[in-house]
């Protein structure tokens, strides 16, 4: 709703980079409002038990065996892990690239920087995750 109150002036070519922007925003407010809410959870319900969340107990439905989904549920977890080493810039790009599959320009844009900045973030976060998760897709 921000991008069409704010924004519906702009080019419709500059909507997917604006649109990304928006989010960004909106996911930082959210993890800096949930810290809150979670520090007060905490605190008033100590020594509870959340109860399990039924979509775990539902069968894998891709036929994979569990030696498998270890192993992919590894990978993950080391892809993940190696996203969260990398310096916020170098996630931005990498992930704006990849999951959003922003081009070159929209990244800039959204990340409000060159798109020569984009570029050099993006390369220097494919090879640090090579050298990284070199031992998980071999």
């Amino acid at each position: 709703m921000t991008l069409v109150h704010k924004y519906s002036d702009k080019p419709e070519a500059e909507w997917g980079a604006l649109f990304h922007t928006i989010l960004q925003s909106r996911i930082r407010d959210g993890y800096r409002r949930s810290s809150v809410r979670n520090r007060l959870r905490s605190w008033l319900h100590q020594g509870e038990d959340d109860d399990a969340d039924p979509m775990d107990e539902l069968p894998d439905q891709h036929g994979k065996n569990p030696e498998q989904r270890l192993h992919l549920d590894h990978a993950a977890d080391a892809l993940n892990a190696a996203l969260h080493e990398l310096p916020l810039r170098q996630q931005q790009a990498f992930l704006l690239r990849n999951w959003e599959g922003l081009d070159v320009a929209q990244t800039a844009q959204a990340m409000g920087c060159t798109e020569g900045t984009v570029k050099t973030h993006y390369s220097r976060a494919v090879h640090s995750l090579r050298a990284t998760l070199e031992d998980h897709w071999q």
